[in-house]
């Protein structure tokens, strides 16, 4: 079971300026340098013990924490009122839509995650430097972990994100029948399954920072965290 991630602000800074002192002590990461980024999150779908593999076109990024801007499932039917259009502007997809660990529908990441270097944590103290590979002739994208770290190892426990689909016609998957009282959900409990949908659950892993040569050039340098998962 992992440590309870319950930082304020001012301890995710000293945090991540501790995170960036192990970077630097391992030979791997010391050979890139870091540039923090505003806290992202990947969803990512691969064997917890891989340390590398393929099918990084299947993950996603939130570049912007969708936790305060999601919308509670007791409030899905303002939603639909709403013309499907969250409080903060982003568009819900009956057909591909998301559930945190605290029953609060998310805002969809940004599919496929763009090819870069992410240094990526589980918020506890294990960190690793993320390789996603540009997408070959057939847009697989491979990945790579470094000093041996697996997905498990960067995966932050407490976030939960879950992906639900139709099992059938389109509009037969809905919010409006999850279980609402299975949140918040328990350390290493899953996401409910839903009636008429397609569950797929993905890791949660922090992004903090990139490698200043990456791809990945349009960011400030601004590191506060805008959500905290509970636990």
């Amino acid at each position: 079971m992992r440590t309870k991630f319950n930082f304020t602000r001012r301890q995710w800074l000293a945090s991540a300026f501790g995170l960036l002192g192990i970077a630097i002590s391992s030979p791997l990461l010391a050979q890139t340098k870091i540039r923090r980024i505003p806290t992202q999150y990947i969803a990512a779908l691969a064997p917890e013990g891989a340390t590398s593999g393929t099918g990084a076109e299947t993950w996603g990024l939130w570049k912007v924490d969708p936790g305060p801007i999601g919308v509670w499932l007791r409030l899905y039917q303002a939603l639909q009122k709403a013309g499907n259009i969250a409080p903060a502007g982003w568009r819900f997809d009956i057909d591909d839509w998301w559930l945190d660990e605290n029953g609060l529908i998310m805002k969809a990441p940004e599919f496929p995650i763009p090819a870069g270097q992410y240094y990526v944590t589980n918020g506890e103290g294990n960190i690793s430097l993320l390789t996603v590979e540009e997408p070959d002739g057939e847009g697989k994208q491979g990945w790579t972990l470094t000093d041996n770290k697996t997905i498990a190892d960067v995966t932050h426990g407490p976030c939960r994100s879950a992906r639900y689909t139709p099992e059938g016609e389109s509009g037969t998957c809905s919010p409006e029948y999850a279980d609402r009282s299975a949140f918040p959900l328990k350390p290493g409990e899953s996401p409910p399954l839903v009636s008429g949908c397609n569950r797929k659950s993905y890791a949660v892993l922090i992004v903090f920072g990139v490698a200043s040569e990456g791809t990945l050039t349009d960011l400030s340098k601004d590191c506060w965290p805008r959500h905290v998962c509970a636990q």
